[in-house]
């Protein structure tokens, strides 16, 4: 009887050591499984990643080398016969000439190319050039309401003589209304007499011939499509007034015409700019709504114009400030964090804005916006 319950329990403790051996080979193949699963999704998660890589740089390299093209083709524009490299100005004096700067837009605009000479209708000028700043401002006919005299009147009245006689203030009519063109010169010629006289306030206009067909189809098609055609409309007249701006000054500082600059702006920003001991900035933002109070140094400016230009029909102007930083700055490879740093360094901020925006009408047609500036 005693040698029976030994076997029995002989047999129960053989048992036992099966069924754990079993249990732990299984949870063995278990744990294994998940780990071969998991390096599986990490070897995965590794090969998108050198995708995605592989792709940024491919984008990167892509854009640099157009860019680059666009430098040589500008160089080789620049190197070609006085004859062809400058076009007598028929809205000009006859004996004047000015340069090829508007060139470079038939590279991005192909309906161009059919023009003989793209230059704005100049409509006030004294052919001021030589000064420290240009400050540019785009109009448009608003529905009810035109904030520009009240935009203007603050620009000039808070402006020392000596600072105004250094500085020019072009008005840039994006708008093919003739009756609002004549009002915006009449206003001008009336309320600023004297800036007018000195040359310190010009006036042009953009021609009609200057926007891509397309556009203007898009302007009389649904409403999402006309949203989109004031915005690409919106890149093409900054570009425009740029580029005319561009061989006037040291500077170039974007404004619109709906705000008012606050007192001793233009002191502050003088004062501003000469405290920046390195010259290795991107631009400097005096008003952080949108492409308003930009100042870009007016060298750089073909750099930020080809830019546009090549993704105007993409993004809004500023969205496209944000991503031609990332294209020139951000090294593949580099973290977010170097990134960011470096944007501090070179993408400077005044604090508080110099600029409020006032403007309720909205340039878009039948919109009402309530911006204001932070500091």
């Amino acid at each position: 009887m005693r040698v029976k319950q030994v076997n029995l329990l002989m047999a129960l403790i053989v048992v036992m050591l099966f069924s754990f051996s079993c249990f732990c080979i299984y949870r063995m193949t278990q744990t294994s499984n998940q780990l071969i699963n998991c390096r599986n999704h990490i070897l995965e998660f590794k090969e998108n990643f050198l995708h995605l890589k592989n792709k940024t740089e491919r984008n990167r390299r892509e854009l640099m080398e157009a860019l680059s093209k666009m430098k040589y083709d500008n160089r080789q524009r620049a190197d070609v016969p006085v004859k062809l490299g400058k076009k007598e100005v028929t809205t000009l004096d006859k004996n004047e000439t000015v340069s090829n700067t508007f060139e470079v837009l038939k590279f991005f605009l192909p309906h161009l190319r059919k023009v003989g000479r793209v230059y704005p209708d100049v409509i006030i000028s004294k052919k001021k050039e030589g000064v420290s700043f240009a400050l540019g401002i785009s109009t448009v006919k608003r529905r009810n309401y035109s904030y520009l005299k009240q935009t203007l009147t603050s620009l000039v009245s808070r402006m020392t003589l000596s600072e105004e006689k250094d500085s020019v203030v072009i008005v840039s009519i994006a708008d093919s209304n003739e009756e609002y063109s004549k009002s915006v010169v009449d206003m001008i010629t009336k309320k600023f007499k004297r800036q007018v006289k000195s040359g310190s306030l010009e006036v042009i206009s953009i021609p009609a011939f200057f926007y891509p067909d397309t556009l203007h189809a898009m302007q009389s098609a649904e409403d999402s499509q006309k949203l989109e055609s004031w915005r690409i409309k919106q890149v093409l007249d900054f570009c425009f007034l740029m580029l005319y701006a561009q061989p006037k000054a040291m500077y170039y500082l974007q404004l619109e015409d709906d705000i008012i600059a606050k007192k001793m702006y233009f002191t502050k920003i003088i004062d501003f700019v000469h405290s920046i001991t390195s010259n290795n900035w991107f631009y400097i933002e005096f008003s952080v709504l949108g492409f308003i109070g930009k100042l870009f140094k007016s060298e750089d400016l073909t750099d930020f114009i080809q830019f546009f230009l090549m993704f105007y029909k993409d993004k809004p102007i500023d969205w496209l400030l944000a991503d031609i930083f990332q294209v020139k700055m951000c090294t593949p490879g580099e973290t977010p964090e170097k990134c960011v740093e470096r944007n501090k360094q070179i993408r400077i901020r005044y604090k508080p804005s110099l600029f409020q925006h006032v403007g309720i009408q909205s340039s878009y047609p039948g919109t009402e916006q309530y911006l204001k500036f932070k500091s």
